[in-house]
Formats: structure tokens, sequence, C-alpha cells
């Protein structure tokens, strides 16, 4: 099993950046795709980001490609996003994820998640 913990959540302004962190515990992340997901209220979960094993692959839901970056430490078993130029559409909870069966871009897909981190942009 895998435990995901998130944090860097908060309020910010539109055009603020922020950087959010993921750590596991339980098992080690070497060996999975990580990635995030968005839900925001009364939406369903939302695909963001995810990036492979080796750190060498990234994918972004094209609302965020630009201004997201995702990235993993391996080291520090933990991964992060950080976000640039953000927007009251980026407002919702956000969860890490870990170890995805098939279709990285389906939450159902996905084995391990955190708890989520609420951010809040306001305009």
């Amino acid at each position: 099993q895998v435990q995901l913990v998130e944090s860097g959540g908060g309020l910010v302004q539109a055009g603020d950046s922020l950087r959010f962190s993921c750590a596991a515990s339980g098992r080690t992340l070497d060996d999975y795709t990580v990635g995030w997901f968005r839900q925001a209220s009364g939406r369903e979960r939302e695909f963001v980001a995810a990036i492979d094993w080796s750190g060498e692959n990234t994918f972004y839901t094209p609302s965020v490609r630009g201004r997201f970056t995702i990235s993993r430490d391996n080291s520090k078993n933990a991964l992060y996003l950080q976000m640039n130029s953000l927007k009251p559409g980026d407002t919702a909870v956000y969860y890490c994820t870990a170890n995805p069966n098939d279709d990285i871009d389906k939450a159902d897909r996905w084995d391990y998640w955190g708890q989520g981190t609420q951010v809040t942009v306001s305009s």
C-alpha cells in the first residue's frame, strides 16, 4: 500500500504561483507513474498532469499546459506540481495519485490517492 499526503494549498490571487508537494510512504514510488487530479465543487474529478516513473515523460490536460509543471524526486519519494499564472478556474481540491492501470486521464484507473488539498484562486 502507498499512502500519499499533499501539502501546499491555500488562497491566492489570479496570476499568483503555488507549489504542491505530495509525500509518499509505505512503498517507494520509483516504479509508478504518478499524477495530479483536481475536483471543483459540483464537478467530476479531472485529470491535471502525470509523470512516468523515469520522470522523462510528462502529460498535461490542455488547460494547464504551459502554466503547470509536474515533477518528481524519487530519492525523496515525492512528487510536485508547480502552478503558475493561476486562474479562478483552477480553484479546486487537488489530489495526488499513483499507479494508473491505463487511461491516465480517468480517475477510476488510479490505485492510490491522497486526501486532497484546497486551492482557491480569487480574481
